[in-house]
């Protein structure tokens, strides 16, 4: 191979890398400028005027996943049952990003499923990546003060 041709291809590999860090940088970006430090995010399928909490402030779990995710399939039955065992304690809030790619951003999620912890007062405790058991999601309330009660 010429010299020539070896001077390209480092300065193809060049600009490349640095297109892969400028995209990457864009994307930090956007992700941290989306989303919120106080308060719930907007739930995706209500309006810009249902964003805030409801009245009655409760904890939050709100889980971000596909349905075609194995580990978010596993979920679904966890997440349904503590949606009846909770009412009216807890809000679960399941958001498909295949169907809300928007949410993926607004939330900066980097792997799925992902779920965000919000107490009472719509302040973001914690996040967890990947599958998560029901006495787990409990536990990491527990853990934060956030009293979540017994199931009725």
């Amino acid at each position: 191979m010429s010299t020539f041709w070896k001077i390209g291809v480092v300065g193809a590999l060049i600009v490349l890398v640095l297109v892969v860090v400028v995209l990457k940088a864009e994307q930090t970006s956007r992700d941290t400028g989306n989303r919120e430090s106080t308060g719930f995010p907007a739930d995706p399928s209500t309006s810009s005027s249902d964003a805030s909490p409801p009245a009655e402030s409760r904890p939050r779990l709100v889980d971000l996943g596909r349905n075609t995710c194995i580990p978010c399939k596993a979920m679904a039955p966890i997440l349904e049952e503590m949606k009846r065992e909770y009412a009216g304690v807890l809000d679960v809030v399941v958001i498909d990003v295949s169907k809300d790619t928007a949410a993926a951003g607004k939330y900066g999620i980097r792997l799925i499923p992902t779920q965000v912890f919000y107490d009472a007062s719509g302040e973001e405790i914690d996040r967890h990546e990947g599958f998560i058991s029901k006495a787990d999601i409990l536990a990491t309330f527990r853990k934060h003060g956030v009293a979540i009660g017994s199931p009725q």
